[in-house]
């Protein structure tokens, strides 16, 4: 495949340009970005070129970079899946130091991380910025039925481009989606490639021979409630059946069957149901990763980073910050809610590095491109409160054209030139400009 040989071309280039950390030895920051996404890349970038060459480090053991909102046009047909990635090459700061290399354990009493070589990496400040670990084994079952062409998965590159072949291939039956019991990066995704799938059948004439259902574990089709409403409409509208509070917990490829655990069941905790499907579209349990579960003194009982929810700085290491899917900030995670947080860190960080207190407040702002159809968007923009947070004048709850081009045009040419290089910080400034700032 194409996009596999972009791939490899990128990660065998990429090693030119890192530094392999041998085993043993040490090595000392002002500042270690552990992590190599989009929050880790743009704190780096922020801080690269004002500390100065060779003081600020970049832990990222992986060779490519890739844009996972992209994943949703990628699955649907809509943009090649190299379009979505980059060699990590590009990316790091050209006055960072990469270390090509994984976190293994955190010792934030001696302000030290060791990476899976056994490299001691000392830091003046640290941010971590980690992401969220992608768990398809904990499905039964699920790595074994991704093998097979009818199991498709947006969550990730080597699986997301399966997702359009497994929509090209549908005929007939029946095409499940589903949402998992735990936290989960970008939940508007599970949505958005069902939408995607609805249209494309109607494209070609296929709808009626084909039952579209989704099947979430939360309780509410979306959780704030002005978007939710909008969204009820849109499966009501498009015939697709809404099973809430139904856990995938296993899949058998050969049956072609997915077992779902239904958890609002009184008279059995352990009740489940078997749906039989033609193509399953699966939103895989995501945990924090593993190299954060170090104890209770760095991550919470769930994982994460235990960060204020606000200042974006640890509860109980002040040089210590966190950004980004990894932290148990109160908002939904997505590249939108790392882009505002990145202007918090900014600030907060620079002031703990003059010796000052953190005092600038995130507000929780996250953003969600519902994309509809192949010309239509919902953009879902809230706070942690689940209150809506909008930029534009006007009711963002409607499907609209202008939203769509947005998401598939302008939001991907912000994400690998602004973003990335540290200079997207959200759309507050434009926000308040369009409400005569009468806006957050």
């Amino acid at each position: 495949m194409a996009h596999r040989a972009v791939l490899r071309r990128f990660v065998c280039g990429a090693r030119l340009y890192s530094t392999k950390a041998a085993e043993g030895g040490q090595k000392s920051y002002k500042l270690l970005v552990v992590g190599g996404g989009s929050g880790g890349i743009a704190t780096a970038a922020k801080f690269a070129s004002k500390l100065g060459k060779g003081r600020v480090c970049v832990l990222e053991p992986r060779d490519a970079h890739c844009s996972q909102p992209l994943w949703t046009l990628v699955g649907g047909g809509i943009k090649p899946a190299s379009d979505s990635v980059k060699p990590m090459a590009d990316v790091i700061p050209r006055q960072a130091e990469w270390i090509q290399d994984a976190a293994d354990t955190f010792v934030p009493e001696e302000n030290t991380v060791i990476t899976k070589r056994g490299l001691k990496i000392k830091y003046d400040f640290l941010v971590v910025a980690m992401g969220i670990q992608v768990r398809f084994d904990l499905v039964d079952g699920l790595v074994r039925a991704l093998e097979t062409p009818y199991v498709c998965s947006n969550y990730s590159y080597a699986t997301v481009t399966k997702t359009y072949r497994a929509m090209q291939g549908l005929r007939d039956g029946s095409a499940i989606f589903t949402y998992p019991a735990t936290p989960a990066k970008c939940p508007g995704a599970a949505q958005k490639i069902m939408y995607l799938t609805d249209a494309h059948l109607r494209k070609t004439g296929r709808r009626d021979k084909v039952d579209i259902m989704f099947n979430t574990s939360l309780g509410v089709l979306f959780g704030v409630r002005k978007y939710a409403d909008a969204l009820w409409g849109v499966v009501k509208d498009r015939g697709i059946a809404v099973n809430l509070k139904h856990e995938l917990v296993q899949v058998r490829p050969f049956q072609r069957e997915a077992v779902f655990r239904l958890l609002d069941s009184k008279a059995d905790p352990k009740e489940t149901i078997t749906f039989k499907y033609n193509m399953l579209h699966v939103t895989p349990p995501m945990t924090a990763p593993a190299a954060l579960r170090t104890g209770p003194s760095f991550a919470d009982a769930a994982g994460f980073l235990d960060v204020d929810g606000e200042t974006l700085q640890h509860k109980r290491y002040p040089n210590v910050f966190g950004i980004g899917d990894c932290t148990n900030v109160p908002t939904a995670k997505t590249a939108a809610a790392v882009a505002g947080e990145l202007g918090i860190l900014r600030k907060n960080l620079t002031s703990a590095m003059e010796g000052k207190k953190a005092t600038k407040k995130f507000n929780g702002y996250t953003s969600c491109p519902l994309v509809t159809s192949y010309s239509k968007c919902i953009l879902a923009e809230f706070d942690s409160k689940a209150e809506p947070l909008e930029t534009f004048p006007f009711n963002q709850a409607k499907e609209r054209r202008s939203m769509f081009y947005m998401k598939r045009d302008a939001l991907p040419f912000i994400y690998w030139t602004l973003f990335l290089r540290g200079y997207w910080e959200g759309p507050s400034i434009f926000r308040k400009a369009m409400h005569l700032g009468f806006s957050r």
